[in-house]
């Protein structure tokens, strides 16, 4: 399948997150013009974000432009499609993480459904020409098949997180078969990297092993996840955008695990610390592995993950140690 060249104006929701501010930049550089949508919510520092693209906005000009507001917004969303030749959407805003959801299950419903389904009415209002939904690889639940393929059934999701990414897809869905609208939904399987959402595991863990404080275990440290570098989620995303035609479900992730308490090591390895480990027992939501089949984005999207989380760790912690003066 052909890639193309042209340069797009794309909307990027959650725009000055960790993928959203990584994907911005890939994107400016390409010579795409970039509006990156973020209301900056409290789930963590909002200062955070606005260092995440900093660079972005100092640099001025038209390829770049950061809109403060909230895709619940349905007259500001329309605002952005009225001034703005939005030629693809890239929708990466959500409420994120299993254990918040539970807690706040009606919050996530809101922002992740309804918030989807705002951005989807405009896109199809404004003519946009391609759709890309984040989605994640907690729709698959406690899969007992491994690898997770995009054909198993998704209908044990353990979370309001989860139940709202695939009420997400199957959203995106019914947009394409009334209207046309060209969607990819990406699941993405644990993503890290340099700037990496605070309360994720590897960030989380780094910090407290470094401060030396105590890092919570949950269970008995034989959970498995795929954990995915960014800049492999990035390639993935980049084709996947050039290639958006019709409705598809893409996995993307390392296609291998770790251990949890392997992974802890790991990055005891890097700092040259110990880690002080309280036991836990297992949380409500979480899943026992998670475990991505990436044959279908390989095949299409000539997806090709290259980081293995060895070498994604020393990066990360590298990244740590360099932004925190340690």
């Amino acid at each position: 399948m052909p890639t193309e060249t042209a340069p797009l104006r794309i909307l990027i929701t959650g725009g000055a997150g960790f993928i959203g501010s990584h994907f911005s930049e890939r994107m400016v550089a390409r010579g795409h013009a970039v509006i990156a949508l973020d209301n900056f919510n409290d789930y963590y520092d909002p200062a955070v974000k606005r260092r995440n693209v900093r660079a972005l906005t100092e640099r001025g000009g038209d390829a770049y432009r950061l809109v403060e507001g909230d895709i619940l917004d349905t007259a500001a969303v329309d605002a952005i499609f009225s001034e703005h030749r939005i030629d693809a959407v890239v929708h990466l805003a959500a409420r994120a993480g299993v254990r918040p959801s539970i807690q706040e299950p009606a919050l996530y419903q809101r922002v992740n459904v309804e918030g989807t389904a705002n951005l989807l009415e405009a896109a199809v209002k404004h003519g946009t020409g391609r759709f890309l939904f984040a989605s994640s690889s907690s729709v698959y639940g406690a899969n007992a098949k491994v690898p997770f393929s995009e054909s198993d059934a998704v209908d044990g999701p353990l979370s309001p997180y989860a139940s709202s990414k695939r009420a997400g897809e199957l959203l995106a869905y019914t947009y394409h078969a009334l209207y046309g609208l060209p969607v990819h939904c990406l699941r993405f399987f644990t993503v890290y990297g340099p700037r990496q959402r605070p309360d994720m595991a590897i960030h989380k863990f780094t910090r407290l092993i470094d401060e030396g404080r105590e890092i919570p275990l949950f269970g008995d440290g034989t959970s498995r996840r795929d954990y995915t570098f960014y800049s492999d989620i990035m390639d993935g995303m980049e084709k996947s955008l050039e290639r958006c035609r019709g409705y598809a479900i893409y996995n993307l992730g390392e296609s291998s695990t770790i251990e949890l308490r392997d992974l802890i090591r790991l990055i005891e390895e890097r700092l040259g610390k110990k880690a002080n480990i309280k036991r836990l027992p297992d949380q409500p939501g979480d899943v026992p592995v998670t475990f991505a089949d990436v044959s279908k984005a390989v095949r299409d999207l000539d997806y090709a993950p290259k980081t293995p989380v060895e070498e994604g760790i020393r990066a990360f912690v590298d990244w740590y140690r360099q932004t925190t003066g340690k």
